[in-house]
């Protein structure tokens, strides 16, 4: 079974990309729904496709901004930007990745995800929410997209979308406790 979801990864990049995060992604919005609500919330069928849709799409921009943030640490150390001791190990390596990703991708992709979920279900932007998604990119992603980035390539984007389904869980309990 392994094999095979390495094969697909390492075969279909892009494809499997959006197919993990568009089914995981998916899912943990349901899951934190219903954690927060105490009960199921499923949204219309138009919704559910659409948000699919866009989970799958947001799978495919991380393919890209994963594999293009090792690039751009690498660029940096190279430029004397950044430290060129990260090449020797690799947890600064993940870190480093990791903290580029979200400080830079992260604010754009989230800001971009929630517009496309309030266009959907047609609701209006709450900011003071949007700050608390864009903090979570501090206690959450940093930390966690470390030890993504700590694994081979094919695994990379299968682990960010349990994440979110990780988060998504946090944030349910967190959001039914106010």
């Amino acid at each position: 079974m392994i094999e095979t979801y390495v094969y697909l990864v390492k075969t279909y990049p892009l494809i499997s990309s959006a197919i993990q995060v568009a089914i995981l992604g998916t899912f943990g919005e349901l899951l934190a729904a219903r954690i927060k609500l105490k009960k199921w919330h499923f949204f219309t069928l138009g919704q559910l496709i659409s948000k699919i849709i866009i989970w799958a799409f947001l799978g495919i921009t991380f393919k890209y901004a994963f594999t293009g943030f090792y690039g751009f640490v690498d660029a940096l150390i190279h430029k004397g930007f950044w430290f060129k001791e990260v090449n020797d190990s690799l947890f600064l390596k993940a870190f480093s990745v990791s903290l580029f990703t979200n400080l830079l991708f992260g604010p754009v992709m989230m800001l971009f995800h929630r517009w496309t979920d309030n266009f959907i279900e047609k609701k209006e932007m709450n900011w003071i929410s949007m700050q608390a998604a864009w903090a979570s990119l501090l206690w959450f992603w940093i930390p966690a997209h470390t030890i993504t980035f700590s694994l081979p390539v094919h695994f990379q984007i299968g682990l960010a979308a349990v994440w979110a389904i990780a988060l998504g869980i946090i944030l349910g309990f967190f959001s039914r406790s106010k």
